[in-house]
């Protein structure tokens, strides 16, 4: 049976906070994922209340970390203190990592390696970011390659985000689900989950799960372990509420 969960950001502290209290309650999600936007450490005694099983995400490029980059060093480091403090706090069993924005794949894993954190798991990446909006062109970790030298030289674990994934094979002119399979060779510890827009598409996207064209029973037959860890990572249509969230565990776990 997959566990499955809820992704959160650390200011999600209004209405979604004590809705995902309620959908745990009633047995809809297994975790949250809380991803953690920096500066943000007065939220930390409101998760604290929720008796719920955490993993963590670090900041991305958005945010201001970006692992690929020398001159980030100081920056990355103090943004990643205040992510072990959640980390920490939460109990959580992960951390999830970007490999950055341009820069250089060596830079991602030394500055990674430097952190000692044995939760860490890197998160594989389109091969090109998203126009007009992440200031860069090339994200580290979007090959097997760059993800295998990652991952051997910090020694972490390996989130396997289908979407991204989908879209570095386009780039890369690969058959999107012989792709998949080639990245199962590096035995994920969990995997993000939304549908597809587009499969021909070098461009990440959210869907709700049915609405788009990536094929989720050949995922459920070919890819997930029977016990497979999944954050589904749809988009959220309200502020107020999860019942989306709610439709799209329902098709994961019906489907």
């Amino acid at each position: 049976m997959y566990e499955i969960g809820l992704k959160l950001w650390s200011i999600n502290t209004d209405f979604y906070l004590k809705e995902a209290g309620h959908l745990y309650d009633k047995g809809v999600y297994d975790y949250i994922e809380l991803y953690v936007v920096p500066e943000t450490l007065e939220t930390l005694p409101l998760w604290k209340r929720l008796d719920i099983p955490f993993i963590i995400h670090n900041p991305h490029f958005a945010h201001g970390f970006n692992l690929a980059k020398a001159e980030k060093k100081e920056r990355n480091r103090e943004i990643y203190e205040q992510t072990k403090r959640f980390a920490d706090e939460l109990n959580a069993k992960h951390i999830i990592f970007h490999g950055g924005i341009d820069g250089n794949v060596e830079e991602t894993a030394a500055q990674l390696a430097s952190f000692n954190e044995p939760r860490a798991l890197i998160e594989n990446k389109p091969f090109v970011a998203l126009p007009n909006r992440m200031g860069g062109q090339f994200c580290r970790g979007a090959t097997y390659d760059e993800l295998k030298r990652i991952i051997d030289t910090v020694k972490c674990g390996f989130c396997f985000d289908i979407g991204h994934a989908v879209c570095s094979a386009n780039s890369q002119k690969k058959e999107p689900y012989a792709f998949l399979h080639e990245l199962m060779s590096l035995k994920p510890a969990m995997f993000h989950l939304s549908d597809i827009t587009d499969m021909t598409s070098p461009y990440d996207a959210h869907p709700h799960l049915g609405s788009g064209e990536l094929d989720i029973v050949r995922l459920k037959r070919e890819i997930f372990p029977e016990n497979a860890v999944i954050s589904v990572e749809t988009n959220k249509n309200s502020k107020e509420n999860l019942d989306d969230f709610i439709k799209d565990t329902e098709y994961l776990k019906n489907v």
